[in-house]
């Protein structure tokens, strides 16, 4: 199975595991570096990338049980705009701006003390131009998904369950996974797959200062057309990077990121099963090794 399918399902969840309201602003920069397609006829080609994105969600009711689990409602929102610097290479093989727009809809309660049910319902907006006016139909996906959640122990939670989305033209039920592990005090680690793959491990310096080693799999989607054909576009990176964050008071995170993106997958496909599913030898179109940066900014309230 070709790996742009694991992206479409991260892309397509909200989970939000904290009942505050937060808002949330990141950009990133992925350096120059060379791109290499299914054929070696684009040997000067090359990009970078920037990115700019930002979210809030906001809880609608929220009530704790006697376990401190809540049965919550909440809302969220979330935009993505990234700017392709690509040198050399023609849209046809890698658009120059991707735009995501995302609404969606959360609801999660305890079953008992050890489960819960999360439940999410939504749509996005997901195209290829930075232009709102050329947005059609086509470019709307709607999506929802159920995960059961057991909760293990404090520290880890572990679920699984179903997303459903229509990203083929038609609704089709993707395995969705949830796994969530922390360990807390000075030193820390943490591991996640939620709405993308995260982990780190980490020291806090003191009460205002964690340095962390981090990996982070993340990525945007963009649904075109090209020569009469429904297609989608994924841009899939992977990070390995040194976080320093900054905690100002209870309400202000900043983050800061240095590192690495060994891969950068920029890949056409069309929208069929025949196609996500087939698992052929060639490479996926990619950009190689670039260095990485990123400075984000949360606001919990």
């Amino acid at each position: 199975m070709k790996t742009s399918l694991y992206c479409l399902i991260f892309f397509m969840s909200f989970v939000f595991s904290k009942a505050n309201a937060q808002i949330n602003l990141k950009t990133e920069y992925i350096s120059t570096s060379t791109y290499k397609g299914k054929d070696d006829h684009h040997p000067r080609a090359k990009g970078d990338l920037k990115v700019i994105q930002g979210g809030f969600h906001v809880p609608l009711f929220v009530k704790m049980n006697e376990n401190n689990r809540p049965t919550a409602w909440t809302i969220g929102c979330s935009g993505s705009y990234a700017s392709l610097g690509n040198k050399n290479l023609s849209r046809e093989l890698c658009p120059t701006n991707i735009l995501n727009l995302q609404i969606g809809l959360v609801h999660t309660r305890p079953l008992n003390a050890g489960w819960s049910v999360l439940a999410t319902v939504g749509a996005g907006l997901y195209m290829d131009s930075d232009n709102l006016s050329k947005a059609r139909w086509n470019n709307i996906l709607g999506q929802g998904g159920i995960i059961f959640i057991r909760h293990l122990r404090p520290n880890l939670d572990l679920g699984a369950g179903a997303a459903l989305n229509n990203t083929f033209g038609f609704p089709m039920l993707f395995p969705a996974l949830y796994l969530k592990w922390s360990l807390d005090g000075r030193y820390e680690v943490k591991v996640a797959l939620i709405d993308a793959i995260q982990a780190s491990v980490g020291m806090k310096l003191n009460n205002l200062l964690k340095l962390r080693l981090m990996v982070e799999m993340n990525g945007m989607l963009a649904l075109t057309e090209k020569e009469g054909k429904k297609m989608y576009f994924t841009q899939q990176y992977t990070v390995i990077g040194l976080q320093p964050e900054l905690t100002l008071g209870k309400s202000f995170v900043i983050p800061l990121t240095v590192g690495i993106a060994p891969y950068r997958e920029a890949t056409y496909s069309k929208r069929s099963l025949k196609d996500v599913f087939s698992d052929d030898d060639e490479t996926n179109p990619h950009f190689k090794f670039g260095f990485y940066c990123s400075l984000g900014i949360s606001w919990r309230f």
